[in-house]
């Protein structure tokens, strides 16, 4: 119930400890290519704001071809400059830790997340599921040279004593400790969380009662610069919730888009293919993969089913829309203050969309219900509804590109990247060199002219190059990058990637794909081109074992670990809150059965 959940906001995660301290000092390692500011520049150090959406797809805002308004973005993008080959990990933790420390995700301690980590791999280095000791981020390095550091919104990087945002750098924070949560009340979204665990700087919070994500994010953001020193130059970083599940929004927003999607994802895709060729996203002649063969047909939907979920999605698009609506709130407070033109924005999302599709399980039924959701069409989107996308859509979202988020498919780790602000050119042009989200803080550390105090060796590479045209590449045809994220992997390499990808979707086979003539993946050349192949697979092995990449169970399934991991939370829910109640009912239970026992020698 809403009072038991309550009663629990002053309750910390019990989160593993790590056991290795993870070290990124190099004796010799420059920080080369970044490129630093003036020392005495100080004083007009840009302030930096990040803004991070989740689980949007790459051509889910209006500058990439999406349907939803969001015309606060646009404003950015074409004030700067919008990547078209960006990517990051398929999963939500370990993309935040790789863009806030400029390090691979098993080098932070985050190589995945609590909810689908495997008991083989608790305690490994590199799988603590909170940044490690030593793990620093970029809010670290920009306090250190004199910027007030702020953040609102997910954190998801861990909860227990040391793990907050303010044990990384962060002067003031109001964060969400979880991978989602509901988006008008404080309450869980899954049972894997009794409470949605939300903290301002160290210690439990409670939200508001007029609370709304991406409006709450904006505005205690506001508060923390209103409240700071005007004289300092800031760092703020913003993780919203749009559109992570449940995806709502306010009523108003959504009945713009209910027509939207009502042909149904078959012929969403279709269009946002069209569309990615005429903005240049894709070639000409790209294949496209059908869809998974476990997807339905819109044709085959009954009607009130086909109304139920377009109007998902129509909240799905309300929702980003809603979003951008706050950000312009944002950007309007930064012109009154003065600080809009000497301020650095970056807009992104952490992952692909999400295909989650909580139907045909009667126990996440009853859970939903007791929790105070429905499912219904009626008041979709707003307070108590529980909406989702499901995978039709999320493949539809993602265009020509292959699945969605949870797998390394271009689908699931193709997303928009936009930059703008002081030192980044003001063409509102495409980008089209390959980037990565370890990218970012090597970036924004030369943007901001800041040296770190010690020598890293990140795993991402200074954008400025590219940027300021000295390069048309930031990554050449000889660098390979991995990624790894439960199983699901990936190498890139040139014009070339490898990927396989686990159960519940994938058969754990690696492909090998031509993504600049084949970006929707559906030319496997591994057989034609075994060479390659072996070399690109012997490159991944590389990878695995510098940056500690652990082997999979050999029947890991994702979904059956996330069920296995959240019966282990909910035992662990109760003992911890009614420990004393269930020893005191069993203990009635084993007198009771004694008792009969007892009873029945006597008179036998």
């Amino acid at each position: 119930t809403m009072d038991t959940q309550k009663s629990q906001i002053g309750l910390s995660a019990n989160l593993m400890q790590s056991v290795m301290t993870v070290l990124f000092i190099g004796s010799a390692v420059v920080l080369s290519p970044l490129s630093f500011a003036n020392e005495g520049a100080e004083e007009a150090r840009p302030n930096v704001i990040i803004m991070l959406i989740d689980d949007a797809a790459l051509m889910d805002l209006g500058v990439y071809g999406g349907e939803a308004q969001t015309p606060n973005i646009d404003k950015l993008a074409n004030s700067g400059v919008f990547f078209t080959q960006y990517r990051t990990t398929p999963l939500c933790a370990p993309s935040r830790a790789m863009l806030l420390t400029g390090l691979d995700n098993h080098q932070t301690g985050i190589a995945t997340i609590p909810e689908i980590l495997p008991s083989e791999h608790v305690d490994k280095p590199g799988y603590a599921m909170h940044l490690e000791d030593g793990v620093e981020t970029l809010a670290t390095h920009l306090r250190r040279v004199g910027y007030q550091t702020f953040m609102t919104g997910k954190w998801h990087l861990g909860s227990a004593a040391g793990q907050l945002p303010v044990a990384h750098g962060f002067d003031r924070s109001f964060i969400l400790d979880a991978s989602g949560a509901d988006n008008w009340e404080q309450k869980s979204y899954m049972p894997y969380y009794l409470y949605a665990p939300w903290f301002e700087d160290d210690k439990p919070a409670t939200l508001p009662d007029n609370f709304y994500s991406s409006e709450f994010i904006v505005d205690k953001m506001l508060t923390y610069l209103d409240e700071g020193d005007a004289n300092k130059p800031f760092f703020a970083f913003m993780g919203f919730q749009a559109i992570h599940i449940p995806v709502q929004a306010p009523a108003e927003l959504t009945e713009k888009y209910l027509t939207t999607y009502q042909d149904g994802w078959e012929t969403l895709r279709a269009k946002r293919t069209q569309r990615a060729k005429q903005l240049g996203l894709i070639t000409e002649n790209a294949e496209t993969n059908p869809f998974l063969p476990s997807a339905r047909s819109w044709a085959s939907l009954s009607a009130d089913d086909q109304k139920l979920y377009a109007a998902r999605m129509a909240v799905n698009a309300a929702m980003l829309e809603a979003m951008d609506i706050h950000i312009g709130r944002m950007i309007e407070h930064l012109k009154a203050t003065g600080n809009f033109d000497n301020t650095i924005f970056v807009v992104a999302s952490d992952n692909g969309p999400a295909s989650s599709l909580p139907e045909g399980d009667r126990r996440f039924d009853i859970w939903l219900s007791l929790n105070g959701y429905n499912k219904d069409i009626e008041n979709i989107g707003e307070k108590g509804s529980y909406a989702y996308i499901g995978p039709e859509w999320a493949q539809a979202a993602a265009g020509n590109s292959d699945k969605f988020k949870f797998y390394a498919s271009e689908g699931g780790v193709r997303v928009p990247l936009i930059l703008t602000g002081p030192g980044i050119p003001k063409t509102g042009e495409p980008v089209n060199a390959r980037s990565w989200v370890s990218d970012i803080t090597p970036t924004i550390l030369a943007l901001t002219g800041t040296q770190t105090e010690k020598l890293i060796n990140f795993s991402g590479k200074n954008l400025l190059p590219v940027l300021n045209s000295e390069t048309t590449q930031v990554y050449t045809a000889e660098d390979s990058v991995g990624l790894e994220v439960a199983g699901n992997s990936a190498l890139y390499r040139g014009a070339n990637k490898i990927v396989r990808h686990f159960p519940p979707v994938g058969d754990k086979k690696w492909r090998l794909y031509n993504i600049e003539q084949d970006p929707g993946e559906t030319i496997d050349l591994s057989q034609t081109d075994p060479e390659l192949f072996q070399f690109m697979l012997a490159e991944y092995e590389q990878y695995s074992q510098n940056v500690g990449v652990q082997p999979m169970p050999a029947d890991y399934n994702s979904m059956d670990q996330m069920g296995k991991n959240t019966s282990k939370k909910i035992v662990a829910h109760l003992w911890s809150n009614y420990g004393y109640q269930t020893i005191g009912f069993l203990g009635i239970v084993i007198s009771f059965l004694v008792w009969i026992f007892v009873r029945r020698r006597r008179t036998a």
